[in-house]
């Protein structure tokens, strides 16, 4: 007898969970990783209760919170500890980390100190190396990828700490890393042999766009979708091509004067006169590309500008955005709750983040029973969806008019 024969009508859902969940807040954003805890929670409190679950009383399966206990501790000279206080044994581990937390210092013999991303990758090591050889299975959940910034190495006596980031998660026994729209998905390339996730933003961004902005329209004589150069084309492109809207974008080109080489940019794409611009981007630095953009679109007749990019990191401050935003250059800022945000930020009137929270939690959950996360994943089917739904009610709402 064949085996598709007798794995008809087999279901992911009929697997046993790994293990108890555990999950460990690697950073100082603890509100982040405490509310992926409740979420899951809530779910699985859902489902236990429901007829025909099996696992409804395994150990461990439905509790109120899955944090475990644990504790990173600092001494003045910089140097640091992880302890545990509870046993991680049979248990399936998330640590949840956000390298780019910035809002914990540090006492130091000569001051403080704010914890710097070096500072969160060490401790990450600390946390796996106590980990290693005793969970039944440990998992990484890093949305922004540590030092995945590099898309090429321009010479061989720079560094590429990426890869050997990477290469450590695997030998200190990381069966899962999970990152979110890593700027560059070779990275993989690193460790073939270490499961390597990595879920797009997209979907979750675009909904909460249109929630807040149901003006914008998604068809292709009132939208574009704009890259801001020709390194980000392939994320404008999965915009654009599930949305079905144009594609525009920048590239950029050099050019002598005075004697000096100039880096200028031109605009390829449909004439933006009146539309609405959806600006794609993987992140957020010092804001000046995407500022500068916009400003080229602006002048150029578009109406509406919307930035769109996974991570936030204002790194120059909010000063530049507060004066592009009161002089009209964009309309709103889209990134995730992903990393940590000031306060400062989210009080901002042109700020709006994307909650990510269910989708981690989702994510954990199907891991944990080894479930299938492609379709999980894959914004590809969501997006699309997505945007036959707006069309539908576009449709409806002509007949109302």
């Amino acid at each position: 007898m064949s085996d598709l024969y007798v794995n008809t009508g087999y279901k992911d859902t009929y697997l046993a969970p790994f293990g108890p969940i555990g999950i460990i807040a690697h950073t100082s954003n603890k509100e982040f990783v405490k509310n992926v805890s409740d979420v899951l929670s809530a779910k699985r409190k859902i489902r236990s209760q429901k007829p025909g679950n099996k696992y409804a009383n395994d150990p461990g399966y439905s509790r109120e919170n899955y944090l475990m206990d644990s504790e990173l501790i600092r001494f003045q000279t910089g140097e640091g500890k992880f302890s545990i206080g509870e046993s991680v044994r049979g248990h399936d581990i998330y640590v949840i980390t956000d390298v780019l937390s910035h809002n914990m210092d540090i006492n130091l013999i000569e001051g403080t100190q704010v914890i710097s991303p070096d500072d969160q990758y060490m401790d990450l090591l600390r946390i796996l190396s106590v980990l290693k050889g005793k969970a039944k299975r440990v998992n990484v959940i890093m949305p922004f990828v540590y030092e995945g910034r590099r898309e090429k190495l321009d010479s061989h006596r720079e560094s590429y700490d990426c890869a050997d980031m990477l290469k450590k998660l695997y030998k200190l026994g990381v069966a899962n890393l999970i990152v979110f729209d890593p700027h560059d998905a070779r990275i993989a390339n690193a460790v073939p042999l270490m499961s390597l996730e990595m879920p797009r933003c997209q979907f979750k961004m675009t909904s909460t766009l249109l929630n807040r902005f149901g003006s914008i329209k998604m068809d292709k004589n009132s939208t574009l979708v704009v890259s801001p150069d020709e390194t980000g084309i392939s994320r404008a492109i999965f915009y654009s091509s599930h949305l079905n809207l144009p594609l525009s974008f920048f590239y950029r080109y050099y050019y002598n004067q005075g004697g000096q080489v100039v880096r200028g940019f031109k605009y390829l794409g449909d004439d933006v006169t009146g539309k609405d611009i959806l600006l794609i981007d993987d992140m957020i630095n010092s804001g000046e590309t995407m500022i500068r953009t916009a400003n080229k679109l602006k002048n150029k007749g578009a109406k509406d500008i919307y930035c769109l990019a996974p991570f936030g990191l204002f790194t120059n401050g909010l000063e530049l955005f507060d004066k592009a935003y009161t002089d009209g250059i964009f309309k709103c800022i889209c990134t995730t709750n992903l990393i940590y945000a000031p306060e400062e930020l989210k009080s901002r009137d042109w700020y709006l983040a994307a909650d990510m929270i269910p989708y981690v939690a989702r994510i954990i959950d199907a891991l944990n029973s080894d479930e299938s996360v492609y379709d999980l994943i894959n914004s590809t089917s969501r997006l699309q969806d997505l945007a036959s739904q707006i069309r539908i009610g576009e449709v409806f709402d002509g007949f109302n008019e």
